[in-house]
C-alpha cells in the first residue's frame, strides 16, 4: 500500500518562488484585467477630447492630476506588458521558442521591455 502525503496545512504563497514564465503569464491576466476595467475611463476621456478645443483642454486638464498620471503609467505597463506577452503567447502557439532556455529568455524579454517602455513613458509624462 502507498501512503498519501498529507495536504499542506499552512501554504504561504509569499514565499513560492514561481518561474519566470509564471509569473509572466500572471502579470499577462493581471494586465488584461487591467485594460478592461481602464476602458470606460480611456472612452470617456476619448469622448470629452473629440468635443472641440474646450473638451480638449479639459481632458488635459484631468490628466494633469498627479495621481491620474500614476494611473496612467499602470495603464501603459498594461499596455506594454499584454501586448508584448501576447505576441510572445502566440509565438508559442506556432512551435516558436518552446525549449525552456527560449521561453525563459523570452519570458525576462517582455518582462525587462514592458518595464523598460513604462519607464521610458513616466519619463515622457514628466
Amino acid at each position: 500500500m502507498t501512503r498519501q502525503s498529507p495536504a499542506p496545512v499552512y501554504l504561504n504563497l509569499l514565499r513560492i518562488r514561481f518561474p519566470v514564465g509564471a509569473v509572466t503569464s500572471i502579470a499577462h491576466r493581471i494586465s488584461g484585467v487591467l485594460l478592461f476595467v481602464s476602458l470606460p475611463f480611456l472612452i470617456y476621456l476619448l469622448d470629452i477630447s473629440l468635443q472641440g478645443p474646450e473638451g480638449y483642454a479639459d481632458a488635459v486638464a484631468i490628466l494633469g492630476n498627479c495621481w491620474l498620471r500614476l494611473g496612467t503609467a499602470a495603464i501603459a505597463w498594461s499596455l506594454f506588458h499584454h501586448l508584448l506577452s501576447g505576441i510572445r503567447f502566440l509565438l508559442i502557439d506556432i512551435e516558436t521558442g518552446v525549449t525552456l532556455k527560449q521561453a525563459r529568455t523570452s519570458a525576462w524579454l517582455v518582462n525587462l521591455t514592458g518595464l523598460v517602455l513604462t519607464l521610458a513613458y513616466i519619463w515622457w509624462i514628466l
